[in-house]
């Protein structure tokens, strides 16, 4: 069913590897604003920049975001050691496909972690994999406005 992930995890912290590699996951791939980085902060925390180092030694691990500013997107991929993917036109799966068909990953074997319903986990269902909607990583400090927005859009998850 579509707009409902396989997983609804609080946060990017939650991800158990184990987990991943029992479902025979050999790619994650990541949205960039709210899901790793503060939105337009254009900086990552250490722990991510950890948690991507940790992931990488098990999979491939990519960032796609539907960000076109270039120098935005160089910026992340300065700081970390992975791929970093903008204009994703993301509920379009086709950024996603391709990223996977140049690594020779199936599918079905790789996950879509992000924030959005309509954008993250949408594009990762019509691509066919597996997905993890995540709470915002700065939950604690967005604007109310912002909040009530994230409650709505959560409303067209199936349950």
């Amino acid at each position: 069913m579509l707009l409902k992930p396989d997983y609804n995890l609080l946060s990017v912290k939650d991800i158990k590897i184990e987990e991943l590699e029992q479902k025979e996951i050999k790619a994650i791939l990541f949205d960039l604003d709210s899901t790793v980085m503060a939105s337009k902060s254009g900086s990552f925390e250490p722990w991510v920049l950890e948690m991507f180092d940790k992931l990488s030694e098990k999979f491939c691990v990519a960032i796609l975001s539907n960000n076109k500013r270039l120098e935005y997107i160089e910026k992340a991929k300065s700081q970390c050691s992975i791929d970093v993917i903008g204009h994703a036109n993301k509920p379009n799966p086709k950024s996603l496909l391709e990223y996977l068909k140049s690594k020779n990953i199936e599918p079905k074997n790789a996950i879509m972690v992000g924030d959005r319903p309509l954008t993250d986990i949408l594009a990762g269902q019509l691509a066919g994999t597996q997905t993890i909607l995540v709470d915002s990583i700065t939950r604690e400090t967005e604007p109310k406005l912002t909040r009530f927005v994230r409650f709505l859009e959560r409303l067209t998850i199936r349950k």
